[in-house]
């Protein structure tokens, strides 16, 4: 499969193939796992470069970043 430049999100066929054999629970426990991933890493950078902000200023930031702004 090539790159197409236009396009980030290609998804290999092999990865493709390997989710189609996935049931809809499955598919949808990575996707929850990849989505608490980035939370737990983007809280902890947060708490890194601003080690003045509280629990909650750094929560509300994570989901104002995670919802493109949207919160």
């Amino acid at each position: 499969m090539g790159i197409d430049n236009r396009n980030i999100e290609i998804i290999d066929d092999i990865m493709a193939r390997v989710l189609r054999e996935k049931t809809p629970q499955q598919r949808l426990a990575i996707a929850f796992n990849m989505w608490s991933f980035a939370q737990k890493q983007l809280t902890h950078y947060l708490h890194s470069i601003h080690a003045d902000w509280n629990d909650e200023k750094v929560q509300q930031e994570a989901a104002k970043r995670l919802s493109h702004g949207i919160t």
